[in-house]
């Protein structure tokens, strides 16, 4: 094992400086346990694929947000709380050659915290390129709008479809619409994979993906006065896109970008940390309170205050943390 810089981890080969990132996690998964999460994850996708292709979940239009009887708590506290985000529709994005079916989980986990407009947008499986597919996505975007009558929506996009959400933000003029734009290993800075097919593959979306492809060079040009926030998530052993290809870095967006440990690509669309992730960058922050000056002399037992924040946390051993590796920041526990 090399010696590397402190903040830097060796993923599959590849050195990672971990303060470009929020990581997931307190303590690094067994890798062993990962892929067999991942594998997991792979067999429940493809037992629902199927299903998916078949039957067609449709968009009913606006639900009765005033019906809280058959209500879970959670999902009161959202839409009691906060009815105007309950009510932003969140959009789905699929990759390549997929369908919903990779979110089964995620759309499941956002219903139950209280988002009441939850839809999957069917990309064609096999689009011809990223700016027609982007199409697609705007006139999807513009039904919902119409639809539910809300000025904005949320997209959450999983691989190929977060870089074909990117460019309808970036270039087709989707930050009208798009407030949040959250993207699962998606690959922002295109994918080794994709490089090493050989050139004679005359299929064009591929050759987007290509590291300095004309498709990248054009998302990477300037992009003033965009107001849509990216968060960029990526996982730990992907090895499809690598944590350094989904990496979104622009100096006209406002990025943040997350890696969560011990999950691979197919599994974190299945991955609760990131059912919980979403559901925050879903959320407007709220109004944090003033800091409170902490007791001359600490009591036994009480809970400390964050060096960061001043803040009293009283936060137990077990609970795993969303921290900014490199940065003081507060902690938040997910």
């Amino acid at each position: 094992m090399p010696n590397l810089p402190r903040g830097q981890v060796l993923t599959k080969g590849t050195v990672i400086d971990t303060r470009l990132f929020t990581r997931l996690g307190a303590t690094q998964f067994d890798g062993v346990k990962g892929l067999m999460v991942e594998a997991a994850c792979i067999a429940t996708h493809a037992a629902l694929y199927p299903a998916a292709v078949v039957g067609r979940r449709r968009d009913e239009g606006p639900t009765d947000r005033y019906r809280l009887a058959d209500l879970t708590p959670l999902q009161r506290g959202l839409i009691v709380g906060d009815p105007a985000t309950a009510g932003t529709p969140v959009l789905l994005v699929h990759g390549l050659v997929d369908n919903r079916s990779v979110f089964a989980r995620l759309e499941r986990s956002l219903r139950r915290r209280g988002f009441t407009t939850v839809t999957s947008v069917d990309v064609p499986l096999f689009a011809t390129s990223v700016e027609a597919a982007a199409v697609a996505l705007a006139a999807a975007v513009e039904q919902a709008v119409r639809r539910h009558g809300h000025p904005d929506v949320n997209i959450v996009a999983h691989s190929l479809g977060g870089l074909v959400a990117r460019y309808y933000v970036q270039r087709l003029g989707g930050d009208e619409y798009v407030r949040t734009l959250i993207t699962l290993a998606s690959p922002h800075n295109g994918t080794r994979l994709a490089s090493r097919l050989p050139r004679a593959v005359a299929y064009r979306v591929l050759a987007q993906l290509r590291p300095g492809s004309a498709l990248l060079q054009e998302l990477a040009e300037p992009a003033p006065g965009l107001r849509t926030r990216f968060v960029a998530v990526a996982g730990g052993l992907d090895t499809v896109v690598r944590p350094d290809e989904a990496r979104l870095d622009h100096p006209d967006l406002h990025t943040e970008n997350v890696l969560v440990d011990g999950v691979g690509h197919h599994g974190l669309p299945f991955c609760g940390a990131v059912a919980q992730l979403t559901s925050r960058r879903l959320t407007p922050a709220q109004p944090t309170a003033p800091a409170v000056p902490a007791p001359a002399a600490p009591v036994a037992g009480a809970p400390q205050a964050t060096a960061a924040t001043g803040l009293a946390t009283d936060q137990p051993e077990s609970a795993t943390s969303l921290r900014l590796v490199g940065t003081i920041c507060q902690k938040e526990t997910v």
